[in-house]
């Protein structure tokens, strides 16, 4: 007998998304912005939530380092600890999304395969995926956590873009929704279109 054989979920009983969305006043929705280290997803989602935050949404925001400590803390940086960090972080949005809430990832999240399973897990009704790009050249230059400095020493392993792949969206696969290009448009440019995109996705109407 598998340890399966053994659960019993209670989906059926537990109080409707419905009733927590109509209270909250809004639409639970992941937003899940990925790209490389650098190319400024992180400084977004923070941004973002501010502003929403600001106009009176509930928020929750997940950020690949924040989670490293704690959910995640002891997974390594392979291809199989990586899908598994994604797995992890997309089944946490989706109990953030079902209980009414706009949930923000920040996430390299490299491969094609791991976009499509967070996308399998949370639903495509309620994920937006967002490619922050920016080129290895252009996020080496910003550099903010001096990674790239220590990767071109030899001070990083499995480092992404450079000794571990980064695959860009492929428009024809579906694997994302929206793409804000950093180096053409500055952070409030960027910020503006973010938040025009996300606001229909959440309002609440009956």
């Amino acid at each position: 007998m598998t340890a399966d054989a053994n659960l019993y979920p209670v989906f059926d009983r537990v109080l409707p998304r419905s009733d927590k969305e109509a209270k909250l006043r809004q639409r639970g929705r992941v937003i899940w912005l990925y790209g490389l280290s650098g190319s400024g997803k992180s400084t977004l989602a923070i941004a973002l939530e501010r502003r929403l935050h600001a106009a009176g949404f509930t928020t929750q925001l997940l950020d690949g380092d924040n989670v490293r400590t704690g959910l995640n803390r002891g997974l390594g940086f392979s291809d199989a600890d990586r899908a598994e960090n994604l797995r992890r972080v997309a089944e946490v949005a989706k109990l953030f999304a079902h209980a009414g809430i706009v949930t923000l990832c920040s996430f390299i999240t490299p491969l094609r395969a791991n976009r499509a399973a967070a996308r399998e897990i949370i639903g495509a009704d309620d994920l937006l995926s967002v490619y922050v790009k920016a080129s290895f050249e252009t996020c080496a230059k910003r550099d903010p956590k001096g990674l790239y400095a220590k990767a071109a020493a030899g001070g990083v392993g499995a480092f992404t873009g450079k000794d571990s792949s980064f695959e860009p969206p492929a428009p024809d696969l579906g694997d994302t929704d929206y793409i804000l290009d950093t180096e053409a448009a500055d952070q409030n440019a960027c910020l503006d279109q973010l938040h025009a995109t996300v606001l229909p996705l959440i309002r609440f109407s009956k």
